[in-house]
């Protein structure tokens, strides 16, 4: 099953980093958050990926074209017939990755839409390039199939970005909660799609989250998977370096492969 990584977005409020990189580089520990995502669908048995690029897009075709020498030990044979020989075997050297330029102003969904003949007529992942979570993929899937519509959000409820206070209208507070749960739920991203949501992209400039969602709601055609675990997006320097102080405490969430 092919997995879709949009990886073309500019990345604007994480602009300490991505002025020189794209954001799917900028790195947790000494690895890219597209390699953890990319660990993450292979821990599921999902190996097959297609990744839509964009913003500085030359840098991550480069990464994966350098991948092999960069990753691993090796044994040169010099000469007229030049040879490599690679040392060990990790997880990565059974992935199949296609790299496909969507343009550099793209929106979410045209970028879907240009990637449509890599992907065929049968289901897809989705997921955006800077997102990670401890998601059982194996059990959205099932989900999906189960549900039978054409489309599949994975759903979380976020911690509230402010401490909640209730008070009386004297000015008594009633209650303290410290950045509890959000009480609606949102998209995290981690999408299942029947080759039938092509149809509801249009253009370049179509926004997967707005009118196409829109529509499928609409139609009876999405369902939400809900996820209550661990979920964390990068989308600004203060949430780089908290993904990053998890990864070097030993203890991230999403750190679930074993390879």
């Amino acid at each position: 099953m092919k997995v879709v990584i949009l990886c073309g977005g500019l990345g604007t409020r994480l602009r300490e980093e991505t002025e020189f990189r794209p954001k799917p580089l900028v790195e947790i520990g000494d690895k890219p958050i597209l390699w953890h995502i990319m660990k993450l669908y292979s821990h599921w048995g999902f190996q097959d990926f297609v990744l839509c690029l964009g913003y500085k897009g030359d840098l991550i075709r480069r990464y994966f074209l350098d991948y092999q020498n960069m990753q691993n030990d090796l044994t040169l044979h010099l000469g007229a017939v030049p040879a490599i020989k690679y040392h060990g075997s990790k997880a990565e050297q059974r992935w199949t990755v296609t790299l496909a330029d969507t343009g550099s102003l793209t929106m979410t969904g045209g970028r879907l839409r240009r990637i449509q003949k890599y992907v065929g007529d049968s289901t897809f992942m989705v997921t955006y390039g800077d997102g990670l979570a401890d998601v059982n993929l194996s059990d959205v899937l099932k989900f999906h199939r189960k549900h039978k519509r054409l489309a599949t959000v994975t759903a979380v409820r976020p911690l509230s970005k402010y401490g909640i206070l209730k008070t009386s209208v004297l000015g008594e507070v009633k209650s303290f909660r410290e950045k509890p749960l959000a009480s609606g739920w949102i998209s995290a991203g981690f999408f299942l799609f029947e080759p039938g949501v092509f149809d509801y992209l249009t253009g370049d400039d179509c926004v997967l989250e707005e009118k196409p969602l829109q529509r499928l709601a609409a139609d009876d055609q999405l369902r939400a998977y809900r996820h209550t675990g661990f979920w964390q997006p990068m989308d600004t320097f203060r949430e780089s370096r908290l993904l990053n102080d998890l990864w070097a405490s030993g203890k991230a969430p999403w750190r679930i492969w074993n390879d």
